[in-house]
């Protein structure tokens, strides 16, 4: 007897409909074809013994079971489940006729209980873009599977569950989630708030330019200046989350295995803050098995890069091209993927290895070689790519403690949210750029658009060519200028881009100043 069954294979993001075709013969071998992994090879001794303990003798027949397509790699545990249901249905013990209508995906326990897997969203969208009427999961998979609309979502704790279900022993009705209304709810719970940093508010003031326009930014100060403390606070102040944006961002973590338990849709935008000593493969994403990488994870949020010196340079330079292209291809002998890694890059450090370099307080002990040796580390072309640059001082405790509690971050909020809303509606009517997408905000700008939407007047570009030939900066640097102007013209609500606008941006680029390249940038 002939068996099918229907699960899926994640490759990236894109998930493949794969067919599990069982068939007995004469005979005691498993066969199992179709490209599979170890751990694919492996649901043999798990199936076994999940039948035995639920109650069901393994067939003594030679099995053959086929994952197809059969080029296609197929990799993880979540195969378990439709092999083990196709077994039993090719051995009379499920009845079948329901079968085709189901996609299944679950990994087995020997006590035949049901264990997570990665991936369910993606592949609740795919069951449904298929037309399945339902799809079984585990049910610690459920609340991230039950988002999708227009899907039946099973959630089943065993393989007895399952087996039940499709022998019309048990009822289960499949599971709904308000996943909306729990959305829209937690957007705006934040524990941390920008009231809490008293003084900086210069830096403040660059960090609501930067969440305005979507803008890389970095801040130099010595140690206890409040650059990690403001820099965790940034969500706070960022626009909310759409629902496609979330959709998106929930996908690629979900292919992690990153979504805890109980977790449906993702509604605050992801902070991530690698260590330094991460390797190039988990910043950007891949390995054997491939995996999305940090700045994937950071994906419609911030990727946070504390002490950014103390990174591996080679490691340091693979953001150069994901952040102009928002998205990451990696190719390697067995596969080729892609992720989405459309974020804001904040960046902190010293300005020297004791970090006091500057500081009215305190003396540097470093000599003008390690000054250069520490701020080499980043390149210019990363540097380039850095939007704002800004530095900090730390505030003394004198003023510290007379000083009163922030602007609160929801109302920093507001005046983000108005900047983007102005830029929604300039950029809404314009078509996909190239293999970038769409631009959402001032900081995704194309060339053609700076020169359609942030095109200085005569004086505004008498100040800048000034800037650009005593600060030797680039054409990239330009181009950022521009950007940020533009931006600040937003938060200001002015339809052009004006000279003041044109200064403060300037100002923005304190690292590119003369001073700071003697030094080693």
């Amino acid at each position: 007897m002939l068996v099918k069954t229907y699960c899926a294979a994640v490759n990236g993001l894109e998930v493949t409909t794969v067919t599990v075709e069982v068939s007995f013969a004469r005979g005691i071998q498993f066969h199992l074809t179709g490209l599979a992994d170890t751990a694919v090879k492996e649901s043999y001794d798990r199936i076994k013994s999940a039948m035995q303990n639920i109650g069901y003798r393994f067939p003594t027949a030679d099995i053959t079971a086929n994952l197809s397509p059969a080029d296609l790699r197929k990799e993880g545990s979540g195969y378990d489940l439709p092999l083990a249901v196709s077994i039993l249905a090719a051995d009379g013990k499920v009845a079948a006729d329901r079968l085709g209508e189901f996609m299944l995906v679950g990994e087995l326990g020997l006590d035949g209980r049901l264990e997570p897997v990665r991936g369910a969203l993606p592949i609740a969208i795919r069951a449904r873009a298929e037309k399945f009427k339902g799809l079984i999961v585990p049910l610690q998979n459920i609340r991230e599977a039950a988002v999708v609309n227009d899907l039946d979502v099973y959630g089943m704790e065993t393989l007895a569950d399952v087996v039940n279900f499709f022998n019309g022993n048990r009822s289960i009705q499949p599971t709904a989630i308000d996943t909306r209304k729990e959305f829209y709810e937690q957007q705006s719970k934040f524990e941390l708030d920008f009231a809490d940093v008293r003084g900086q508010e210069s830096v403040k003031r660059a960090l609501e330019v930067a969440a305005a326009g979507g803008h890389n930014v970095i801040m130099v100060g010595p140690p206890g200046s409040g650059k990690s403390m403001m820099a965790k606070r940034l969500p706070s102040i960022l626009p909310p989350l759409s629902l496609s944006e979330s959709l998106e961002t929930t996908q690629i973590h979900s292919v992690a295995g990153l979504l805890g338990r109980g977790m449906s849709l993702i509604s605050q935008r992801p902070f991530r803050s690698p260590h330094h000593t991460i390797s190039q493969v988990a910043l950007v994403g891949g390995g054997q098995n491939p995996q999305p990488g940090e700045i994937s994870l950071a994906h419609n949020g911030v990727l946070f890069a504390d002490e950014l010196p103390e990174f591996n340079k080679s490691t340091l330079e693979v953001l150069r091209q994901p952040l102009e292209d928002r998205k990451i291809s990696i190719s390697r002998a067995k596969y080729s993927i892609e992720y989405p890694c459309s974020f804001m890059f904040v960046a902190s450090m010293n300005p020297c290895p004791c970090g006091y370099y500057g500081d009215p307080t305190h003396r540097c002990v470093c000599t003008p070689g390690q000054i250069g040796r520490y701020l080499s580390k980043i390149s210019g072309p990363l540097l380039d790519r850095i939007d704002i640059h800004c530095e900090i001082q730390a505030v003394p405790f004198s003023e510290l403690s007379k000083m009163q509690p922030g602007e609160p971050s929801a109302a920093i909020r507001e005046r983000v949210i108005r900047a983007r809303n102005i830029q929604a509606e300039r950029f809404s009517s314009l078509p996909k750029q190239g293999g970038q997408g769409k631009v959402y905000c001032n900081a995704q700008m194309t060339e053609k658009m700076l020169h359609q939407f942030a095109e200085p007047d005569e004086s505004s570009l008498s100040l800048l060519r000034t800037a650009m030939e005593r600060l030797k900066l680039s054409a990239r640097a330009y181009n950022r200028i521009l950007k940020v102007a533009r931006t600040i013209a937003d938060l200001e609500g002015s339809e052009k881009v004006q000279s003041h606008h044109i200064a403060e941006a300037v100002g923005y680029r304190n690292l590119d100043r003369g001073d700071w390249a003697e030094r080693g940038i």
